[in-house]
């Protein structure tokens, strides 16, 4: 037995591997729609995660972090392309230098050339033309998808700020969902949340796809500083929550957007191996403290909005709404470095590391409290 040739042949199938498991990597994180987490995408991301939290520093002000990790996830997508297109270069350049291309020098810029459709160095042999071929046509392949990708990700970014733009006039800067049901109280409109509810039901619903499908979304800071989808999904459910609890006209809408906001949340947590309790009880601790409610239906009932008399009543109603997406919440905005906000990113007090593999036995199923304690 030619053990030459026996460990070419190892090298050429590993290096196949590699290329296998890079355009797998590609489908899943650009074309897949549903969220398959990626590995490989994964792994860069933390990566680049750890090196941007050395860049923030310790005990950094917040207009700091914002400004540093405003660059996160465009540079880590970007990051991610070349990744690919190394992974792909390296593994080539071994099976060129597998079918006889010497020195690894040649074998390199063989690969390079290939990859990049440059031309200036191609093989001898027939083999060897249709590898360069194959890494020609996959270096293409892998550029019109990054080409293809941004602007769908841009799309999906551009429609969901335009609702957390949107919700600074409704809910304050930085939005709280009790001080949007005091200004709809003030110009005497409470009936035009309804409207609200089925609006942002919708952003909910394509929230969940998007961010699932293209995990990157996640970590795409606002334009503004003091705006973040967590703290604008998280100031939605608490005014929603606050509705169905505590305010004495039923709202169906508002439950209905509810169960779609704290589903989608949990989508994406479970992308990002978030654990949470899929089932909890009503009676289960929130981190909103029972104080902290009580100033809010204080605040209300100054507003001259018709609460709930019975407040006790009011508030285990409220809490067996929150208890749904209470963790994955403040972990999401953990996750994300976001804004402090109240009730949302004010008590994440510290940063959620994803890992590379998922947990296992905690993902969210469809059978959930949906209605609080009564």
């Amino acid at each position: 037995m030619d053990w030459a040739i026996v460990g070419r042949v190892a090298v050429f199938v590993a290096a196949g591997g590699v290329v296998v498991a890079t355009v797998g990597s590609a489908v899943r994180t650009v074309i897949l729609p549903r969220g398959i987490q990626a590995k490989l995408a994964t792994a860069v991301f933390l990566t680049t995660r750890v090196l941007f939290r050395v860049r923030v520093g310790r005990a950094p002000t917040y207009e700091r972090r914002d400004r540093v990790m405003a660059g996160y996830g465009p540079v880590s997508l970007l990051t991610l392309a070349l990744v690919w297109q190394l992974l792909v270069g390296l593994a080539y350049t071994a099976m060129f230098w597998s079918l006889g291309t010497r020195p690894l020098r040649a074998a390199f810029i063989t690969s390079g050339s290939s990859l990049y459709t440059l031309g200036f160095q191609h093989p001898d042999t027939a083999s060897g033309s249709a590898l360069a071929f194959s890494e020609a046509a996959l270096g293409l392949g892998l550029l019109a998808l990054l080409i293809s990708y941004l602007p769908t990700l841009y799309n999906a970014f551009s429609r969901r700020e335009v609702f957390v733009a949107q919700l600074e006039v409704r809910a304050g800067s930085p939005p709280f969902g009790p001080t949007m049901i005091e200004r709809y109280a003030n110009i005497g409109w409470l009936g035009g949340m309804a409207a609200l509810w089925e609006r942002w039901e919708g952003w909910f619903l394509e929230l969940e796809e998007t961010h699932t499908s293209f995990p990157a979304l996640v970590f795409f800071r606002s334009p503004q500083p003091e705006h973040s989808w967590v703290t604008a999904a998280g100031a939605m459910l608490d005014g929603a929550a606050l509705v169905s609890s505590t305010l004495v006209v039923h709202d169906p809408d508002a439950e209905l957007m509810l169960r779609a906001g704290y589903l989608s949340l949990r989508r994406i947590a479970d992308y990002f191996a978030i654990p949470y309790d899929a089932d909890p009880r009503p009676s289960d601790p929130i981190s909103v403290a029972r104080e902290e409610y009580d100033d809010v239906y204080d605040r209300l009932e100054a507003a001259a909005v018709d609460v709930k008399p019975d407040r006790d009543q009011a508030w285990r109603d409220f809490a067996g709404w929150r208890v749904n997406y209470d963790t994955v919440l403040i972990t999401l905005a953990a996750l994300v470095v976001a804004p402090t906000a109240p009730w949302s990113s004010d008590r994440s007090v510290t940063a959620f590391r994803p890992t590379v593999l998922r947990g296992r036995g905690r993902r969210a199923t469809t059978q959930k409290a949906d209605t609080p304690e009564t």
